[in-house]
């Protein structure tokens, strides 16, 4: 057996949400837990364990480049579980991935790349399964509310003895905080190969994308229907909801967290159901100028994801997007919060209203908190985590052992049976 002396490795910590997170856990791992800082630069890494200071003084430096496959083999050997925010991952993830599922080591990252996501469950899952390495994909902001919040619904309908979910939709109801530069170069990388490459651009816009049961899930979950008014609907997806009157509109996280929701049921044989359809909104109110509002972030969605895939464009919105390793000033994290909504309808009739939130700026101080606590539960947690290895979701990988870290937190995970929705 391979002695390891370490318990968390955080690589790209010198990044901006990197650093957010060591600073999470410098404050909230115990003082027995083996925390190591790793990175392309040793003069950063020092700088950041300095500023740290506190706990993380004695925690050790590692410099290692993403393409460097020996030394990440040997840096996955020496640690329970490796957490990474280095991406975009499709670039610079693959080789770290690879040395986790080799080597048995459990592995978080932060990746929103339907593309990253697809390659990891083609060449390594199998390879997981085997050594026991749990590789946890998408562990901040995408996916974790998400996927932890449909799991709690579907536990609670389950326990109630209500059947399965069906019809599913979570509804952004407050949302303050940043994109992170990060997150929006990787939607540009995975805009410039969907562009050019027909089979990942088929996996980009299949519902069911991820799934590595695919011909056992649903043809199509998108709307059906012809005419000129069906189109409108797809391309600009605004609708109001007839019980409260209130217009919803696309949700810019919803075409990767979906697939990530949905590869939640298939890896447990579709226990959220058969009949379990999903999608996720943004709520824009009930005022005049609302459908208005849900229309015209649909066409900015659209006209942002066509234009990062084409140099001239994207060249005038890299002069106005985040840039990789920007973020918000600390008084700005900390006027950051999210509310969400999930309602579901269970097969035997039953109504649920999960609500799921926190007072943390989304993309950065919220993410840190779940990226650290997903960081910890994979090193710290194993004997109450499900019995799985290969690539997995939060919700697979973890579940109700990580949403009641997140709860110590402040983080809310609150279910209810409804009435009326």
């Amino acid at each position: 057996m391979t002695v390891r002396d370490l318990d968390i490795v955080l690589y790209g910590a010198t990044g901006f949400v990197g650093a957010l997170t060591a600073a999470h856990l410098a404050d909230h791992a115990e003082p027995h837990v083996r925390v190591a800082l790793a990175g392309r630069s040793h003069a950063k890494l020092e700088a950041l364990r300095a500023d740290l200071g506190g706990a993380a003084a004695g925690w050790e430096l590692v410099t290692v480049e993403a393409s460097d496959s020996v030394g990440l083999r040997r840096l996955a050997a020496r640690t329970t579980m490796v957490a990474t925010t280095v991406g975009p991952y499709a670039r610079y993830g693959k080789e770290l991935v690879r040395a986790c599922a080799e080597e048995g080591t459990h592995y978080a990252d932060l990746t929103g790349e339907v593309l990253f996501v697809r390659w990891s469950l083609d060449e390594v899952a199998a390879r997981a399964a085997e050594t026991g390495a749990r590789i946890v994909h998408a562990c901040g902001f995408d996916s974790i509310p998400s996927d932890l919040g449909v799991l709690v619904t579907a536990e609670r309908a389950a326990n109630d003895d209500a059947g399965t979910l069906g019809e599913t939709t979570l509804t952004v109801r407050s949302l303050r905080g940043g994109i992170s530069g990060g997150t929006i170069d990787s939607g540009r990388q995975q805009a410039i190969i969907a562009r050019d490459d027909a089979v990942a651009r088929r996996t980009v816009n299949d519902p069911y994308g991820l799934s590595p049961r695919r011909s056992e899930e649903p043809v199509s979950s998108r709307r059906s229907g012809s005419g000129v008014l069906a189109t409108l609907k797809r391309w600009v997806p605004v609708d109001r909801d007839t019980e409260t009157g209130r217009w919803t509109g696309p949700f810019i996280m919803a075409a990767f967290n979906t697939r990530v929701v949905r590869l939640s049921n298939t890896l447990t044989d579709w226990s959220y159901g058969r009949d379990f359809r999903y999608r996720e909104v943004t709520d824009f109110g009930s005022s005049p100028v609302s459908p208005l509002m849900a229309g015209g972030m649909a066409i900015g969605m659209g006209a942002t994801v066509a234009g990062l895939a084409y140099r001239p464009t994207r060249a005038v919105l890299d002069r106005v997007l985040p840039k990789p390793g920007d973020g918000p000033s600390a008084q700005q994290r900390a006027a950051g919060r999210f509310r969400l909504e999930i309602r579901s309808t269970t097969t035997t009739g039953a109504r649920y209203v999960t609500k799921v939130g926190a007072d943390y700026d989304p993309g950065y101080n919220g993410t840190a908190v779940m990226l650290g606590e997903a960081a910890l539960c994979l090193a710290l947690d194993g004997d109450l985590l499900p019995d799985r290895a290969g690539v997995l979701t939060p919700a697979t990988a973890m579940g109700g052992v990580l949403v009641d870290r997140l709860r110590s937190h402040g983080f809310v995970f609150d279910i209810r049976e409804a009435v009326e929705l």
